[in-house]
């Protein structure tokens, strides 16, 4: 993960979901898991963006 991604993970989890995924499911999953609580949304973003799969380009 770059410097960025991980900055964006830490800060605004549903961001760096989308860059990864896009706009689906697991954005939907990570905005729900954030607004919940910061914490769980950025362990969901880190486990989306540390995963292996393709990025939206």
């Amino acid at each position: 993960m770059s410097l960025l991604t991980i900055l964006l993970t830490i800060f605004l989890p549903p961001v760096a979901v989308a860059m990864k995924e896009g706009i689906g499911g697991q954005f939907v999953i990570n905005v729900v898991l954030t607004l919940i609580g910061w914490l769980p949304g950025v362990i969901h973003a880190f486990w989306v963006n540390s995963r292996g799969g393709s990025a939206v380009a």
